[in-house]
């Protein structure tokens, strides 16, 4: 009997259906600034400076690449623990691969804490903190059996 209940789907925790619903909410903004970026659509982003802007456009098609696997990932992560999926820790590891090529290139090869200002890097922390955490969380409702 102990060896099923280990196989046996946890029941859901009502904490997994609130960090769910923010995760897919804060994810959304990412991916709503991510679209708008990327579309250069004026109306947004005519609150950055002339350098903003040129530093956005300028961006290697590889950090574009990284910063949507950072978007996306993080987004489907989320969708996958509101649907209960364990691959949603992928989702997220993926997430979290994107950030760390966007990191590199914009706090080591390029000028993007300068150009983007120091608020901007405290603001990237914090993506990192919800990040890492929302990892973190997957994987432990995986290894609790909520995630199938």
């Amino acid at each position: 009997m102990h060896a099923s209940a280990a196989t046996t789907p946890s029941k859901t925790p009502v904490h997994l259906w609130i960090i769910g619903g923010i995760s897919l909410l804060w994810n959304a903004f990412g991916a709503f600034d991510y679209l708008m970026t990327q579309l250069e659509f004026e109306p947004y982003m005519s609150s950055f400076t002339s350098e903003q802007l040129e530093y956005f456009y300028s961006m290697p098609a590889w950090v574009d690449a990284g910063w949507a696997l950072g978007v996306w990932g993080s987004v489907i992560g989320s969708i996958g623990l509101l649907l209960r999926r364990s691959w949603a820790v992928w989702a997220f590891a993926i997430s979290v691969f994107g950030m760390i090529v966007t990191s590199i290139y914009s706090f080591v090869l390029s000028d993007g804490l300068m150009i983007m200002g120091v608020d901007a890097a405290y603001f990237s922390a914090i993506i990192w903190v919800v990040a890492l955490a929302l990892l973190y969380y997957a994987i432990r409702m995986t290894g609790r059996g909520v995630l199938r």
